[in-house]
């Protein structure tokens, strides 16, 4: 997993309201642990026709998409089931931050454990990054700050624990494997 600390990109705009996990990742495509490939299977009922041909009219066919590591989403994106593949299709896809005006409690817990980072924005600054379509945005993980190029800029949370493991570029394992000198010795003296 990357750390993120800050970076700046074009967006890509999919402002269609509670999408939810089986549409960015259907559940055909769940029978695999990896993640590695999902990326080419991300929101494929909307991305692919019955051929499996690409349809020019869905936003990630663009030309203009390619290159995007951030998704700005409609209200309550990633509601439904709870599956991490949601998550690691995106960031296989080559995203690394989504932006919504809500994003569902279950999908936003599992983005974060697996190095993509949900960030809630209020309804004014989504509607003009849904109105401006490739507006490049930077975004800091160090002072959880999203910014436009006109110079706007607004707060973000992160949970500190999470905020730190993005970071690091760091999973919830990695950071307790990291721990095992201070664990050892804990075991040490419990046991004395």
């Amino acid at each position: 997993m990357e750390a993120i600390r800050t970076f700046s990109s074009k967006t890509v705009v999919l402002p269609i309201e509670n999408v939810d996990t089986d549409q960015i990742i259907p559940a055909r495509f769940l029978k695999t642990t990896s993640k590695q490939g999902l990326g080419k299977q991300l929101f494929s009922d909307w991305r692919y026709d019955g051929s499996g041909q690409p349809k020019a009219d869905f936003v990630l066919n663009r030309p203009e998409a390619q290159g995007a590591s951030v998704l700005v989403a409609g209200d309550n994106f990633g509601c439904g089931s709870s599956r991490e593949h949601a998550p690691w299709a995106l960031y296989d896809y080559g995203f690394r931050a989504v932006v919504s005006t809500t994003i569902a409690d279950i999908f936003r817990s599992n983005a974060l454990k697996n190095g993509l980072l949900p960030i809630i924005v209020d309804q004014a600054l989504h509607g003009h990054l849904v109105a401006a379509p490739g507006t490049t945005v930077t975004i800091s993980l160090e002072t959880q700050t999203i910014a436009l190029p006109d110079g706007t800029t607004a707060k973000f949370s992160v949970e500190p624990f999470a905020r730190y493991c993005l970071l690091n570029g760091i999973d919830e394992l990695q950071f307790l494997l990291s721990q095992d000198d201070a664990i050892k010795t804990f075991e040490a003296r419990s046991s004395a």
